[in-house]
């Protein structure tokens, strides 16, 4: 398992660079689309539909219609048109309202495991969202600086999977206090602080390293921590909705890692949050 892990990420890493570098603006947002309904279809699972194929159906037209609504080239995306923020502001509502639900489980799914309609929504609200956000990031400066904004993207990559880093080997080390033991029994405070550290640090050198502007210090602390924060419960939640739907993993496209979900769930809550304080504070 350890082997393949290695190997998928040895493959995958570079490609995922390679994308958020290289591809053309608008191939991009298809290639992050197809990522997307790849996570909405994993997603149907959770849903108890009678056909995966037909629950596919209300998050491709929703999607489809935000993509023709509202605009993707990379000029108005910079400028964040209120709708833009809108969505962002619908991100981080739901996932203060995500985490609430995680920290509380199993009480809390009395209102929503039997509901086909919330689970839907749930779904959306989480990889809405995130398409949303992370074009807004990429096309930041894009007109001045075609990679300015893609090294923002990776920037909330390096600050998720170095949280994750940290939060594993101080949580092994030093772990005693279980942020939501219903849920994901491995999961501590300590570990939780450990990986803020560490991603404050990775996000302080990488913005050094790749000339990203923040507003201060402060600024880029709170953005970092709230940011990881908001990373280990996209993990917790994805792993509370396949602990009501009684599945594992998400999916099996990824050896050694499940599905896309399982790869993404952390930057599902991370990237609205990053990129709303982002782009609000600096």
């Amino acid at each position: 398992m350890l082997k393949q892990r290695i190997i998928t990420a040895l493959i995958l890493a570079p490609l995922v660079i390679a994308g958020i570098f290289f591809l053309p603006f608008p191939a991009f947002v298809y290639a992050l689309a197809a990522v997307t309904l790849a996570g909405f279809w994993e997603w149907t699972q959770f849903v108890d539909a009678k056909s995966r194929l037909g629950a596919m159906l209300v998050p491709a037209i929703v999607l489809g219609a935000s993509i023709a609504i509202m605009p993707t080239d990379a000029s108005t995306l910079a400028e964040m048109a209120p709708s833009h923020l809108f969505m962002l502001l619908i991100g981080g509502a739901w996932w203060l309202i995500a985490s609430a639900l995680a920290v509380t489980y199993p009480s809390s799914t009395t209102p929503w495991s039997k509901s086909v309609l919330l689970k839907y929504l749930f779904g959306l609200l989480t990889l809405l969202p995130f398409f949303w956000s992370v074009l807004m990031l990429r096309a930041v400066n894009y007109a001045e600086s075609p990679y300015h904004g893609a090294q923002l993207v990776l920037l909330v990559c390096f600050l998720v999977w170095s949280a994750d880093t940290g939060a594993y080997f101080s949580g092994k080390q030093f772990g005693k206090h279980k942020m939501a033991p219903a849920v994901s029994p491995k999961k501590t405070v300590e570990g939780l602080i450990g990986g803020a550290a560490l991603a404050v640090l990775v996000t302080w050198g990488g913005a050094a390293m790749m000339d990203i502007p923040f507003a201060g210090t402060g600024s880029l602390l709170v953005i970092a921590v709230l940011s990881v924060i908001a990373s280990v419960f996209g993990d917790l939640v994805e792993s509370m909705f396949k602990r009501v739907a009684g599945i594992k993993d998400s999916g099996n496209i990824l050896p050694g890692h499940g599905g896309i979900l399982d790869r993404i769930d952390s930057l599902t809550a991370a990237f609205p949050v990053f990129a709303l304080l982002y782009l609000w504070l600096v």
